[in-house]
């Protein structure tokens, strides 16, 4: 091996590193941004292959213009999933990172499971999916949050 791929090969090897290591913190991230703009944390408990509620609410509400819109204002996004299919399979570490949030926050084990934590990582509001549209729903979630 020369040394130029040597170098190379040590970069991709760090480089693969951090990116395992930047998604397997993103709740200690997500707090920091939250502390830093003054936001909620929507933590989404979510099985996003198996889950039909969660498949639904992803779908008719979190992908939607008017709840982008209200949580790039309000809230700092954290996905927590459990995907089933082979092929959506996340890495070891984050796997563990998952469930050790889902041990913490969501012991029943129920999907999808919101939970609105403050920048402390405090529980403030817990909920689940709603059959409601986009709008009814940021109100919803308005009303948990005392807005």
């Amino acid at each position: 091996m020369t040394y130029k791929t040597t170098v190379i090969s040590i970069f991709l090897i760090l480089t693969s590193l951090s990116n395992g290591l930047s998604q397997s913190n993103q709740l200690e991230k997500a707090a920091k941004t939250a502390k830093e703009e003054n936001k909620l944390i929507f933590m989404n408990f979510s099985g996003s292959d198996w889950c039909r509620s969660c498949i639904i609410l992803k779908q008719s509400i979190l992908d939607t213009p008017e709840f982008k819109a209200f949580a790039n204002k309000e809230l700092v996004l954290v996905d927590v999933d459990f995907p089933r299919k082979k092929k959506n399979r996340l890495d070891k570490e984050q796997t563990q990172y998952n469930e050790s949030l889902a041990a913490k926050y969501n012991k029943d084990g129920q999907f999808p499971t919101i939970i609105i934590l403050d920048s402390d990582l405090k529980i403030v509001a817990k909920t689940d999916y709603k059959r409601l549209s986009p709008e009814q729903y940021i109100n919803h979630i308005k009303q948990l949050i005392g807005q």
